[in-house]
């Protein structure tokens, strides 16, 4: 396996794994059922948002991947759709916001 196809691989099973953790804070705050888990995804959310801002809104992954690619596509470092790619930021933060303002209804309610 060459190693842009491997980067393209371990990206793509982290960011599967980053969905299930969003779609489970926004499952949790629905349901009322702020647990121990949502506050460890919520505390993975953080430290993969700090992580963004450390390598200035990049995945470190794209950062590597990038010395073994010259495209100028989104998903060039990640099996998704180029649409997906290109808006993934834009749509997690939009929902992320949504888990916020629940979050913050249940606790004021």
């Amino acid at each position: 396996m060459n190693k842009l196809v491997f980067i393209k691989t371990i990206h793509t099973i982290i960011w599967l794994f980053f969905n299930l953790v969003i779609f489970y804070l926004l499952y949790a705050v629905i349901n009322n059922s702020i647990t121990e888990y949502f506050w460890i995804g919520a505390g993975m959310i953080v430290v993969e948002g700090i992580v963004l801002l450390i390598f200035r809104g990049m995945c470190p992954l794209t950062v590597i991947a990038r010395k073994y690619s010259n495209s100028t596509r989104d998903n060039f470092d990640i099996f998704l759709p180029n649409w997906l790619a290109k808006h993934n930021k834009l749509i997690y933060s939009a929902i992320l916001l949504v888990v916020v303002a629940l979050w913050l209804y249940r606790l004021l309610n």
